[in-house]
């Protein structure tokens, strides 16, 4: 999605100071940003473009003139952008800003995990370190998860890291799935126990939830997907309230694309801090100091960037 700046109710004197220098430097140094749908409103609002983390990397890959990448995101999608663009200078702007969820594979133990599993094929969902991906056979997004591992000829998957996409994968496919244990903590905290809240207040409006979600939540939404799949249905419903149980970043997009329709959140607790780090003084710092450069071994990224071109051949 194609961005404007518009003047709103976040915008402040210094914010609008700060767009300018912004809009400033990024002609100076040949740049595009980019925006995850969890950042915050400003972020969002400055951005070129905002979408689901491989969705910018391809976008990113596919605007051949520009020179820079500013990624407000975490950690490996900055990574994801590297590999798919090595000739780009990748930035990220705030150099903390990291993945729970990434953090709880590495390498090395996804190698002795395979040794227990040598007859798995290794499915790595795009929310990982390039260290991850260069170990895996092929990678997959939230909303292509399923297709993917049905479309393999294995018969038991190794599924890293996050075991509730992958539960949810496991019951729509007749494959043997092997889980492991690492969570999106943000959508972990969503409960069951929040349906009885929210519906009590809004009984007709329907509630969709992502897939990193528990079980127990996904099989008590009306709607499971995506960010991009959440968005697409929210455009196309009929419902005037909707309840939504992903990092509530999200309704910045949903209010924007949907202003005839009200958006609540599942649970206050839907806050990734890490997503929020990002400002518009470090995307202003990014640009004006070219940090915080991310690279990613040659080696590693050629492995990495074939899991990677694994999924996006099979996704056309």
């Amino acid at each position: 999605m194609k961005n404007v700046y518009k003047e709103a109710e976040f915008m402040t004197s210094e914010s609008v100071d700060l767009v300018q220098k912004i809009e400033n430097l990024k002609k100076e140094r040949n740049a595009i940003i980019l925006a995850h749908n969890y950042q915050i409103d400003e972020v969002q609002a400055i951005a070129d473009y905002t979408g689901d983390s491989l969705g910018l990397s391809q976008k990113a890959a596919d605007i051949v003139d520009a020179e820079v990448i500013v990624f407000c995101g975490v950690d490996f999608m900055a990574e994801s952008a590297a590999i798919l663009s090595p000739h780009k200078t990748v930035l990220l702007p705030e150099q903390n800003a990291g993945c729970p969820m990434a953090a709880m594979i590495t390498a090395e133990e996804l190698i002795m995990k395979k040794k227990e599993y040598p007859n798995a094929t290794v499915v790595c969902y795009v929310n990982s370190s390039a260290e991850v991906k260069a170990e895996s056979d092929i990678c997959c997004t939230s909303s292509n998860a399923v297709d993917i591992v049905e479309s393999l000829d294995s018969d038991q998957i190794l599924f890293v890291p996050d075991e509730n996409l992958g539960h949810y994968v496991s019951q729509r496919t007749d494959k043997d799935v092997v889980l492991w244990e690492g969570r999106c903590i943000t959508h972990h905290r969503v409960k069951a126990d929040d349906f009885e809240k929210v519906k009590e207040a809004h009984p007709k409006a329907p509630i969709i939830v992502h897939p990193e979600c528990r079980p127990e939540v996904l099989s008590a939404a009306d709607y499971v997907g995506s960010t991009s799949q959440i968005l697409k249905f929210a455009n196309e419903s009929e419902a005037d309230k909707i309840i939504v149980g992903t990092e509530m970043g999200i309704l910045y997009r949903l209010n924007n694309e949907n202003p005839d329709k009200t958006f609540y959140i599942l649970n206050q607790g839907l806050v990734c801090k890490n997503m929020k780090m990002t400002s518009l003084q470090h995307v202003a710092d990014a640009l004006e100091n070219m940090q915080y450069k991310v690279t990613v071994d040659k080696n590693i990224r050629v492995k990495a960037k074939e899991a990677l071109d694994r999924m996006l051949e099979f996704s056309k």
